[in-house]
């Protein structure tokens, strides 16, 4: 191949590479163009201290109520249940893996531990509402067929992975040498990974976490199967809730009309959402930062 060819095939290579990835940031502008399109609209009806404070959630109802906290507790109760699950456990995991487990095994279960991650979360999703739910009423009295707690657990489950696969990374990434100063000072292995290797992947091991509460946030089948379509402004995970993203796949169905006040009310929850995963992914990101910063 001659020289001017090799040219031209290497700037048709770097074209097709730019137009790849403008098509990601296009898609991107795309759907914020949306979302602030009928956002904006939407606000030009009900106003924005209404939908951020309110505390009753009813849109679909003849006496409309646009206060969107309900939709916003019952995320933030299954997110924390599910956290409660996946951040101890994915945590001990990573701590296995990475200062524990030798190399065979972490072979076999790192790659084992991800293939949660792969199974469809509307089998989660009935997982939660057909066992999980059915075995929690049998040890939790009053716990509704629909609850918080249920898909919380599951989805605790679903996100594990993420949180131990990533903080294994970090727990990886720190020098052997800080290891080696701490036996060398007479600390035991559980000792030398308390004290020195999990404080000093700290950045990692937060933005795992912070990377997994937006997972849990942004769910929607989990919560839309088995925690039911009722918006209430509550605390406890044993009764009936509904979540942002439930809320969507509700409207969405193709019962309410396109253009209407309670069809664009599905932008604004979008909004609210996508506002809230773009800043936990933003401070993730500076930890990530931050961690690699503190070790190059």
């Amino acid at each position: 191949m001659s020289v001017s060819s090799r040219g031209r095939l290497e700037r048709a290579i770097e074209h097709l590479l730019f137009a790849c990835a403008s098509v990601s940031i296009l898609v991107t502008i795309g759907i914020l163009s949306v979302l602030v399109f009928e956002t904006v609209q939407f606000f030009r009806t009900v106003s924005p201290i209404e939908f951020l404070f309110g505390t009753t959630w009813t849109p679909l109802f003849f006496d409309k109520q646009f206060g969107v906290l309900p939709l916003v507790a019952g995320t933030v109760l299954v997110s924390s249940v599910a956290m409660a699950v996946a951040l101890p456990a994915g945590l001990l995991t990573a701590i296995y893996l990475s200062e524990y487990a030798p190399t065979s095994v972490r072979r076999v279960v790192k790659p084992v531990l991800e293939v949660l991650a792969g199974v469809p979360t509307v089998v989660y999703g009935y997982f939660a509402l057909l066992f999980v739910t059915p075995l929690l009423q049998q040890l939790v009295p009053g716990l509704a067929g629909f609850n918080a707690l249920s898909p919380g657990l599951v989805m605790g489950i679903m996100i594990l992975p993420m949180v131990s696969s990533l903080s294994e990374d970090a727990l990886h990434s720190v020098p052997s040498g800080l290891r080696e100063a701490a036996y060398a000072l007479g600390a035991t292995r559980a000792q030398a990974t308390v004290r020195v290797v999990v404080p000093a992947a700290f950045s990692g091991i937060s933005a795992a976490a912070i990377l997994a509460v937006s997972r849990a946030i942004g769910e929607t089948m989990i919560v839309t199967i088995a925690a039911g379509q009722q918006p209430r402004l509550t605390g406890n995970p044993l009764v009936p809730i509904e979540t942002m993203t439930a809320y969507i796949v509700q409207v969405s169905l193709g019962d309410t009309p396109a253009g209407t006040i309670e069809y664009q009310t599905i932008f604004a929850v979008g909004m609210l959402l996508f506002v809230s995963t773009f800043a936990l992914n933003m401070v993730s990101q500076w930890l990530r930062e931050r961690l690699r910063e503190e070790y190059s």
